[in-house]
């Protein structure tokens, strides 16, 4: 699991941000999860390598602002995915799970899309370091 969610992402890191400064600017996403601001039962070291991706993009932040390249975090809920779909599947799970999100749903893909579309314009150019929670309502931090 560290191999996919953390190292991947390094690694996508260190091949584009090259490309990145020879065009003197650029943003990078990561995605990580709030499983890794509020870890999530029976699924330890997921909730620990998404941890570590949230603490990349702290990381990265300063290095990468000194090329003029942004890199920010989404921290999606529960969203439909193919990842999710067991829980889905689970009427006491999902209605567990659900009581949690005070949106009332789980959310879709494309509820996280507006974030990253955003992320990547200018609109958010003075925007680096930061993860954004796209969960329902669901509690992450104060």
């Amino acid at each position: 699991m560290f191999e996919v969610n953390v190292k991947s992402s390094f690694m996508l890191c260190q091949e584009t941000v090259p490309e990145m400064e020879k065009r003197g600017s650029g943003a990078i996403i990561i995605v990580s999860s709030i499983a890794g601001l509020v870890p999530f039962e029976f699924i330890g070291a997921y909730s620990i390598t998404k941890s570590a991706l949230l603490g990349m993009v702290k990381a990265l932040a300063p290095e990468l602002a000194k090329l003029n390249i942004r890199i920010n975090g989404l921290a999606p809920g529960i969203i439909k995915t193919k990842f999710s779909k067991a829980l889905m599947g689970d009427p006491s799970a999902a209605e567990y799970a659900l009581a949690k999100i005070p949106l009332g749903r789980f959310g879709e893909p494309e509820d996280c899309a507006g974030a990253a579309s955003f992320l990547v314009s200018d609109d958010s150019k003075y925007i680096t370091g930061e993860n954004i929670v796209i969960a329902g309502g669901t509690t992450s931090r104060l």
